[in-house]
Order: structure tokens, then sequence, then C-alpha cells
């Protein structure tokens, strides 16, 4: 249902909410992520444009979070990079329905309305304080000094 995009794009926000408020070079969040390089860069710009992330080159550089896990929705994510694409008229484009969706893109538009909701009201610190045996990421060590 969601976009590599979308994975990729909250994979790196989650890897840079674990080492907030520290910059991370693209090579480090790549790695600690398994996001390809080169797609790396595609969502970088979109968190950018978004304001969830800033990006400095050179020494020193490095991509860091604008906002603090508990100020950032999952929601902000994947609106950033792919939003949820509501369905408000029938996708069909049938004059007899219009905005009167049938009762398939009715209950469709609901279940993203339940996604939008539950997206909205999570945010990246809730993610990472839940308690568990295994983290949001992949089984890679963090590297808290890099």
């Amino acid at each position: 249902m969601f976009s590599q995009t979308a994975e990729y794009a909250l994979r790196t926000v989650v890897y840079l909410s674990e080492q907030a408020p520290l910059a991370q070079t693209t090579d480090q969040i790549a790695v600690n992520t398994l996001v390809p390089k080169p797609y790396l860069s595609k969502v970088i710009q979109g968190l950018c444009r978004a304001n969830i992330v800033q990006a400095k080159r050179g020494i020193g550089g490095g991509v860091a979070l604008v906002k603090t896990p508990s100020d950032l929705t999952i929601l902000d994510v994947i609106n950033a990079v792919e939003p949820i694409v509501r369905i408000r008229e029938c996708p069909l484009a049938l004059k007899t329905h219009g905005e009167h969706l049938c009762p398939l893109h009715r209950q469709m538009d609901e279940t993203l309305a339940m996604i939008e909701t539950t997206f909205q009201g999570t945010t990246l610190a809730e993610i990472l304080d839940e308690p568990t045996s295994s983290r949001p990421l992949c089984d890679i060590p963090v590297d808290k000094n890099h």
C-alpha cells in the first residue's frame, strides 16, 4: 500500500531521530537504513522541501532533523515524499457518481482517512520509545559517535 519512497523516508527519519541532534552523512544514513544512496538523495530532497530535515554540504555538514522526534508525525514524513491521496470524487469519472462515491470507493476513502488519523497521531518519539526487543530499523549497530 505504501511506496518504497515512503518506506525509505520513514527509515531515514527514524534513523535521524535516533541520532538527533547530530547530523549524519548520506553514507551513514544509507548504511544504517539500507536505502540505496542514489534513492536516498531523492528522499532527502523531499524531506528538505517539507522542512523535516536540513542538509548542509562540506566539512561538518550532513543531514539532521529540523523538528524534534516528538514534533514529527509519521504522516508528516509520508506526506513529504508521497502524500496519501484521498478519494474525493469517482476515480472512473462517472458523471452519475461525481462526489457521491460508490460503496467500494467510499470504503477505500474511509480506510485512507483512518490511516491518516492514525499516522497523524503517532510521533517518531512514540515509535522510538515503544518497548520492544526489535529496533524500528535494521539490525545494524547504531554508531552514536558519528
